[in-house]
């Protein structure tokens, strides 16, 4: 262990021994509507996970025994979130240790939150264990047959609990205010492999027998887990890859600049505190991009291009290290302190190691999507602090905190010049370090450090205007691309039929200037234009998954039937939600087009994630969702 990770752990031993009275010290701004639990009341403060896999039931079954601090000396009952499980006893334990029996309830469930699990604690029991078993269809795990595979010898099973999922899996406080540590025992079938959100061992023998730590405390939804055939390879002096035998060795030669963005972001804000940073490639069925698990950040296989060019996922997985996974949103209404943060410092990552051509063109790609986005949204669509009251905490998870939350701190960043803003950032995330934030925090912190320190250049109302108003402020920063300046010129001249397909000279473009141009065409083209631009580029098929999304929803709206049948195969194929959803709601503006969709997703739905199956079953009832 080099002295710049012993640093880093003495610092994580030494935030981890914060009273937990400090952390409840939450303003009613951090209230999390999507939980039951009462953290202001009794906290959780480390898990222990023993569980067993069943592949033919789809199910799994343990206990979970939890570690409590009380912090309300009138309180004798622990709330706990679940959706779906089927508790068989709970258990506390004596000052003594001796476990005996407690009285507990199971609330009727709500469609959105689950059930409410209310367990009778007269003395104040510092531990209990809840023996339970998880649903077939819990929301956040995924059953994989064999056949749906790479390899096609082996089930799979892998969780989502972002954004409270995590109760559908484990009984806990599910909700982003509680951070805590846990450990692990998961019995598996032997010749697989089981990986978790904490401490992997690259070399453990495939005995069915696993054991797992996680010393750092983190909130619910970072808790994951993952059982397949799964191989590893080495990438880095601290990072591995983890997927199936027939995916390793290309997602180790895609990922292999991975140290070079630790270290880069290291040098800018502080050091990485969670020891290793590994990658899980699952199967495509993975309804995000990338999920910032810590230790073990979750990615789909469809950021494998064969040319890096969509490796800022990672970039973007691995800056959720510091904006995400240590200092956290206490609620979802908070997101954009994840995700705005994490999409900076995203660009910053991509800017230093492909250069600032690649990140400037990604943030445009990002902003002009945004900005189509704004044109028909309501304004409280648009609110970086929204109201979630009464719905989905997925509905979160738009455009709106990653795009508008990072073009926010351009803003700042512009406004106070980058050193003076670096500074304010490293040092925000080591005040904030192990924590769980809400807006307002973020806010008193940003005007004392930053907006006080340096008077005249940003006012309170210029902040507000950004977090609590709908839009983009007219002053906000855009950086300049010459390519996509000489694009607009070619794309002016094909679309009026002054140029053809052949003229645009598209064949040497890098994907960000395919996100680009296929974005900025009208909706519908005639289908002289589309026969040809597919004729001299192979846009049908092409293995590129964000260009692919990209032209066949232009095939869509310019009813260019030719590249449906690729069009299906890459619905069947892929199940992340932003390249899928967006189609099957395009479709649906149609009744040809809703009913080709019912068709194939029919064909798709026993492959799709649970989130991705109710992505598309919205969307194919409101063609106006995005994802």
């Amino acid at each position: 262990m080099n002295m710049l990770v012993r640093s880093a752990v003495a610092g994580v031993l030494g935030l981890a021994i914060m009273t937990v009275a400090q952390h409840a010290n939450a303003s009613t701004e951090s209230r999390d509507p999507h939980s039951y639990a009462q953290p202001d009341k009794v906290r959780v403060t480390a898990l222990d996970l023993d569980l067993s896999v069943s592949f033919d039931k789809h199910v799994l079954s343990g206990s979970a025994t939890l570690d409590l601090a009380w912090l309300d000396e009138n309180a004798h009952e622990l709330v706990l979130d679940t959706n779906g499980l089927k508790i068989d006893k709970v258990e506390a334990a004596d000052n003594a240790g001796k476990w005996d029996a407690a009285t507990f309830t199971l609330d009727k469930a709500d469609p959105l939150l689950g059930s409410a699990l209310r367990i009778a604690l007269p003395a104040r029991s510092g531990k209990v264990r809840i023996v339970y078993s998880t649903s077939p269809d819990a929301a956040g795990l995924q059953w994989l047959d064999p056949s749906q595979t790479a390899g096609k010898k082996h089930p799979f099973v892998y969780s989502q609990s972002e954004s409270i999922a995590g109760r559908s899996w484990i009984p806990l406080q599910d909700t982003p205010q509680v951070r805590f540590s846990y450990t692990a025992h998961i019995t598996t079938p032997k010749a697989l492999r089981a990986v978790m959100s904490a401490n992997n061992d690259a070399k453990h023998p495939l005995d069915g027998d696993f054991r797992f730590i996680m010393p750092q405390k983190i909130p619910s939804y970072l808790l994951a887990l993952a059982i397949g055939d799964i191989a590893v390879k080495e990438i880095g002096p601290r990072s591995a890859v983890y997927a199936e035998p027939e995916t390793v060795a290309a997602a180790a030669k895609e990922f292999d600049d991975i140290e070079k963005m630790i270290a880069t972001t290291e040098k800018l804000y502080g050091p990485y505190r969670w020891e290793r940073y590994d990658i899980l490639v699952l199967p495509p069925s993975f309804p995000f991009g990338g999920m910032e698990n810590p230790r073990l950040t979750f990615v789909t296989p469809t950021i494998i291009a064969g040319d890096k060019s969509l490796v800022s996922v990672i970039a973007h997985e691995l800056a959720h290290s510091w904006s995400g996974n240590l200092v956290t949103n206490a609620a979802w209404k908070h997101v954009w302190l994840n995700e705005g943060f994490t999409t900076y410092v995203q660009g910053r990552i991509v800017e230093a190691v492909y250069g600032k051509q690649q990140a400037d063109e990604e943030f445009l790609v990002a902003a002009n999507e945004l900005k189509k986005a704004f044109a028909t949204a309501k304004p409280a669509e648009q609110l970086l602090v929204p109201d979630l009251t009464g719905k989905d905490a997925d509905d979160s998870l738009s455009d709106v905190p990653y795009t508008k939350g990072s073009w926010f701190l351009q803003y700042l960043e512009g406004k106070f010049g980058r050193a003076t803003f670096d500074a304010f950032l490293r040092g925000y995330f080591d005040h904030f370090a192990f924590q769980s934030i809400t807006t307002g925090q973020f806010v008193d912190y940003l005007k004392a450090n930053l907006l006080d320190k340096h008077p005249g250049k940003v006012s309170m109302d210029e902040v507000n205007a950004w977090l609590h108003q709908p839009g983009i402020p007219a002053d906000a920063p855009l950086p300049a691309s010459s390519a996509f300046a000489a694009q607009d010129k070619l794309r002016e001249q094909f679309v009026a039929g002054k140029i053809d397909a052949n003229g645009l000279g598209a064949k040497a473009w890098r994907t960000q200037e395919w996100e680009y141009f296929l974005d900025q065409l009208p909706p519908k083209l005639g289908a002289a234009q589309m026969k040809a631009l597919d004729a001299a580029y192979h846009l049908t098929g092409t293995h590129n998954a964000e260009i692919a999304f990209r032209w066949y929803r232009l095939a869509i709206g310019s009813g260019y039937e030719a590249a449906y049948p690729a069009m299906r195969e890459h619905m069947l194929r892929i199940g992340r939600r932003i390249l899928v959803v967006p189609l099957y709601a395009e479709l649906a503006k149609t009744a040809q087009g809703k009913a080709l969709a019912e068709k194939i997703y029919a064909e798709a739905k026993p492959g799709y994630h649970p989130m991705t199956r109710a992505a598309v079953e919205k969307a194919l009832q409101d063609p106006t969702r995005r994802r």
